[in-house]
């Protein structure tokens, strides 16, 4: 057989959750649309899902009872079950007084009425504390858990991808020093090209000194500025 710590409770108590809330859906649906063609489907389903809600939450209450009177638990984890307890049992008295009233509004073939709907409403809030609350127990007390992790020896596996967003986010140390190298590069052949005031530098007179020198002409020309 199949073995759940501590019982079986964990597995059944979300079947009455789940009717429950199908019940408010179904039943709510056929109250506000009274003339749609699907309004008669929509009542018997959700009459359906109330049924189905205390009936399980019969059965997840007798395993809840189990489990209280079963599971090992400090001060605050008895306080935790005892509240869990008191809200579960509301809850399940209020959905059986409602699906009695469900019964008796059926033999006499009336539509829900707007206070019924209301109820339901109200009722599925206990349910919905009561959920709540049986969270608690395990979730904030460690009810019921085998064993708890050791946090101080958790790893995060996805450290590496961490650095791989980083690398392809930002530059590397030696992609950085080679785009500075060219910039310098660059700042030094523009210095070395232009001097302040639009002047050219030495290098560029000397090489048009140069280019004038070479030039000559044929005796007999008339002067003219070159």
């Amino acid at each position: 057989m199949i073995e759940i710590i501590p019982n079986w409770h964990p597995v059944l108590v979300h079947f009455p959750i789940a009717f429950s809330t199908a019940a408010v859906a179904f039943i709510g649906a056929g109250t506000i649309f009274k003339n749609h063609s699907l309004t008669a489907q929509c009542l018997m389903t959700g009459r359906w899902m109330l049924w189905a809600a205390v009936i399980f939450a019969c059965i997840a209450a007798v395993f809840g009872w189990l489990a209280y009177n079963s599971v090992e638990h400090d001060e605050a984890g008895h306080l935790a079950m005892t509240i869990h307890r008191n809200w579960a049992l509301v809850a399940l008295g209020a959905l059986a007084l409602l699906a009695a009233w469900d019964v008796w509004r059926g033999r006499s073939h009336t539509v829900p009425s707007p206070s019924f709907l209301a109820l339901l409403v109200a009722v599925w809030l206990l349910v919905v504390s009561a959920a709540w609350h049986g969270g608690e127990v395990v979730y904030r007390h460690g009810l019921g858990v085998m064993s708890l992790p050791a946090p101080e020896e958790h790893t995060h596996e996805h450290g590496g991808e961490h650095s791989d967003i980083f690398m392809q986010g930002e530059a590397t140390p030696h992609e950085d020093v080679h785009a500075h190298s060219h910039d310098d590069t660059a700042n030094s052949e523009s210095t070395h090209d232009a001097e302040p005031g639009g002047k050219t530098s030495a290098t560029d007179g000397a090489g048009t000194a140069h280019k004038k020198a070479g030039h000559t002409h044929a005796p007999g020309t008339p002067s003219h500025k070159d």
